[in-house]
């Protein structure tokens, strides 16, 4: 299992918070790529049945962030 951002970023818009299940029928009604599909079936089959998610980082810990790549225009 993988995860870049441009994966992450099809299921960020997801119903949150969530569960496995449901993110998973997200990323298929909403026509995500394989790749992400994958991944979530992934995790069901490791056993995280059942588990809430709040938002993508806590699927994703080092998801990025808008503080990320914050810029500070007062600067330039």
């Amino acid at each position: 299992m993988y995860w870049t951002l441009e994966l992450a970023s099809r299921i960020e818009d997801a119903p949150w918070p969530c569960t496995l299940e449901e993110l998973l029928d997200y990323a298929q009604r909403s026509g995500a790529p394989l790749e992400v599909i994958e991944n979530l079936n992934e995790m069901l089959e490791d056993g995280g049945n059942g588990e809430v998610y709040d938002t993508i980082e806590d699927l994703w810990p080092d998801y990025p962030t808008k503080e990320d790549f914050f810029f500070n225009e007062e600067e330039y």
